[in-house]
C-alpha cells in the first residue's frame, strides 16, 4: 500500500512538471519593443552645463571652441552658448539642426565627444541635454543682439493637460513676438516628454524683460499655467558668451 502511494505521488509530480513545461512552451514570445518613429523637421537641442565655480573661465574657453566647430558642421542652423547672469558657472547651449540625421551625426562627432570629456572633468552637476521639435517659432535667422538678455524657461504641465499647455504656449509665442524690444521668442516641445517644453527668448535689455513680465499676455499665460503645471516655473536669464 505504501509503495502504491509513492508511485501515485511520483506520477502526479511528473504530470505537474510536464504541464508546466507545456505551458512554458506554449507561452507567446514577447513582442519586440517598437522602433521609435523618426523625428520630422528641425531638431532643437537645449543643453544645460554647470561647472565648478572656480573653473568657469576655463569652461567658457572650450565652450566657445565647441560653438565655433559646431557651426561649421553640415546641417547646423544655429549654435549659441550663453552664460547665466546670476550664476556665471552655469551655461546653456542652444542649437538647431536641419534634421535628425544631422543631429545624430553631430552627437557622434569628435567635437561633441571632446567637449563632453572636458565638461565631465570640471562639472559640478551632470550635463542635461533636452531634444525638442518646434512648437511656436519665429524666423530661424532672427538675429541676436550684443548685450541682449536671453531667457530660458522650462515649462512642465501635467500629462492630462498637455493639449491645453500647447494651446497656451502657442498663444504666448504669437503675442510675445509682437511685443516691443523682442528679438526672438521660440517655444519648443520635448521629444521624449511631450508635456515638457522650453521657451527661449531674447530681449533688447533688462528693462524689456521686465516690461514683458508685466504684459497682459504674459500674466494671462501664467494664470492658465497655474492650473496645469507639474513643476515650478523655472526661468533663467543669460547673456551670450562672446
Amino acid at each position: 500500500m505504501e509503495t502504491l502511494l509513492r508511485v501515485l505521488v511520483l506520477g502526479l509530480v511528473l504530470m505537474a512538471a510536464g504541464a508546466t513545461q507545456d505551458a512554458r512552451a506554449q507561452a507567446p514570445t514577447p513582442a519586440p519593443a517598437p522602433t521609435p518613429a523618426p523625428i520630422v523637421g528641425n531638431i532643437y537641442s537645449v543643453t544645460y552645463v554647470e561647472v565648478m565655480p572656480t573653473v568657469k573661465a576655463e569652461a567658457a574657453v572650450f565652450l566657445r571652441r565647441y560653438r565655433e566647430a559646431a557651426m561649421k558642421e553640415g546641417g547646423n542652423l544655429r549654435c549659441e552658448v550663453v552664460q547665466r547672469i546670476d550664476q556665471p558657472h552655469q551655461f546653456a547651449i542652444f542649437e538647431i539642426w536641419k534634421d535628425q540625421q544631422a543631429f545624430e551625426t553631430h552627437v557622434k562627432s569628435a567635437n561633441t565627444t571632446d567637449t563632453r570629456e572636458k565638461i565631465a572633468a570640471v562639472r559640478n552637476a551632470p550635463t542635461d541635454e533636452r531634444v525638442h521639435t518646434a512648437l511656436s517659432i519665429g524666423p530661424i535667422d532672427a538675429p541676436s543682439a550684443r548685450g541682449g538678455i536671453y531667457v530660458a524657461t522650462h515649462v512642465d504641465v501635467i500629462p492630462p493637460r498637455k493639449d491645453d499647455g500647447v494651446a497656451a504656449l502657442k498663444r504666448l509665442g504669437e503675442d510675445s513676438r509682437r511685443g516691443p524690444d523682442n528679438l526672438r521668442f521660440e517655444v519648443v516641445q520635448q521629444v521624449n516628454r511631450p508635456n515638457h517644453f522650453t521657451v527661449i527668448e531674447i530681449w533688447k535689455d533688462a528693462k524689456a524683460v521686465e516690461t514683458h513680465s508685466m504684459a497682459a499676455p504674459t500674466r494671462e499665460f501664467r494664470d492658465k499655467l497655474a492650473t496645469m503645471t507639474g513643476a515650478l516655473y523655472d526661468e533663467r536669464m543669460y547673456r551670450a558668451l562672446d
